[in-house]
């Protein structure tokens, strides 16, 4: 049977486990999709704490298969699933689980492959990609504007600099100071995390910031909101929505649609944005790349590689 990477009930990692799982079947608007390779993201971990996204109600059925970020080649579709066809390749989020050798992805998320980008980065997209290219567009900041990106050094924000910089934004990422060269070769302006970082932004952009896109939540957002007077240039994928409401602002919209895929694949095709995959791993070592994302130890995206 195939292989798949779960974890048996919320909790740490002593829940995970590489087990064979019957092979799943699309059900209407589905494919099922032979999984190239897969992106990790903080969201996977998070998921099997307990944690649900905001609109999510109920809970995993177990073993439940992390992973919410896929690329392979279709293998069978159910009914209702548009023009896609066995062999198509393609990248897409998932309905249950992407550490997998098999995985369903809902065609309304799911996307064509275009030739010119690899499985690898294809995999890395769905998520961390499309999350900063929501954001950066709901900001709508114009060519010119300075925008502060905290949690700069992780997958969303390493993509958050780059769509920035396509768009004509100047910003200015706050991450630690092992991770200010990756920072800068995006072209942002560094700022070391830690205390007196609203001092610090001050004095790495004197003439003020437009917007903040919070990737961290709690004190670091709340200091980040005192550097901006428009409270509806405030957005954050790093903390509920209660807490940046009470701030004047809010949670990044997502639009979770394939033409969000496409426009994000079409960035990385134009060399405009580099996913940065910095480590991968097989799929029997799925929790080892699960642990460098939930340590906080990667350098932009980790990603479990599951065919060549």
């Amino acid at each position: 049977m195939p292989k798949a990477y779960v974890f048996k009930r919320y909790g740490g990692p002593d829940t995970e486990a590489l087990v064979e799982l019957e092979r799943p079947r699309p059900g209407p608007g589905q494919v099922l999709v032979a999984v190239r390779a897969a992106g990790v993201n903080p969201v996977d971990w998070k998921q099997r704490t307990g944690y649900r996204r905001p609109g999510e109600t109920g809970s995993h059925d177990f073993p439940a298969v992390l992973g919410n970020e896929v690329s392979g080649i279709v293998e069978e579709t159910g009914a209702d699933a548009g023009d896609f066809a066995v062999g198509d390749e393609v990248f897409g989020n998932t309905v249950a689980g992407g550490y997998a050798e098999y995985a369903l992805l809902p065609v309304a998320v799911t996307a064509r492959k275009p030739a010119g980008l690899s499985f690898r980065d294809a995999a890395t997209l769905p998520v961390a990609a499309a999350t900063a290219h929501d954001g950066i567009h709901q900001l709508g900041l114009p060519s010119g504007a300075t925008l502060l990106i905290t949690g700069a050094g992780g997958g969303v924000g390493v993509a958050a600099l780059q769509i920035a910089r396509a768009l004509g934004v100047r910003a200015v990422g706050v991450a630690s100071e092992g991770k200010k060269e990756l920072v800068e070769s995006l072209g942002a302006v560094h700022v070391p995390s830690g205390p007196g970082l609203a001092a610090r932004v001050r004095a790495a952009a004197p003439a003020g910031v437009d917007g903040v896109f919070d990737l961290v939540g709690g004190e670091v957002l709340a200091e980040a909101a005192e550097l901006i007077t428009d409270r509806t240039r405030l957005i954050t994928a790093g903390a509920s929505a209660p807490d940046v409401e009470r701030l004047g602002g809010a949670r990044v919209e997502r639009a979770r649609t394939a033409a969000v895929l496409d426009a994000v694949a079409g960035l990385v095709v134009a060399g405009e944005l580099d996913p940065r995959v910095s480590e991968v791993f097989p799929l029997d070592r799925a929790g080892e790349a699960l642990r460098t994302v939930e340590d906080g130890h990667a350098r932009g995206k980790v990603v479990i590689e599951v065919a060549g």
